[in-house]
């Protein structure tokens, strides 16, 4: 099921969530979460979070994961650790936006957020080396 998005690129003007993503067989490991934004336009922030679920019904009150909040386009990876919480089997990004000062007052950024199973990628990368 790995590699795969958490969240497809898409282009958004108002907080909301992505769809729920089932962890199958990579339940209680170590991921790589990789958000990508590809547009964004001056005087504005993104904050993307990620939750995660037992049941794909109760959703905990903190996040696991919280990017740093982001200016700029780019890409940035974080390692979300999921072997001491083995009860997570879902996982669910959520956004926020926020824009100031002069011009149209609605966001706008384009991005997306994948995720890979941490041994894959290590195994990619040293077969590179």
């Amino acid at each position: 099921m790995l590699p795969n998005f958490l969240l497809p690129e898409a282009v958004v003007q108002e907080n909301g969530m992505g769809p729920v993503m089932e962890l199958g067989r990579h339940t209680g490991r170590q991921l790589l979460l990789t958000l990508g934004i590809t547009r964004i336009i001056e005087q504005e922030s993104l904050d993307v979070e990620v939750s995660g679920s037992a049941d794909n019904e109760t959703w905990g009150a903190k996040p696991l994961l919280r990017f740093p909040q982001k200016f700029y386009c780019g890409t940035y990876t974080l390692l979300l650790n999921l072997e001491s919480q083995p009860d997570v089997r879902y996982l669910r990004v959520s956004y926020k936006l926020n824009r100031w000062g002069r011009g149209q007052s609605t966001p706008l950024f384009s991005f997306y957020v994948f995720t890979q199973d941490c041994v894959a990628s290590s195994a990619i990368h040293a077969a590179v080396a």
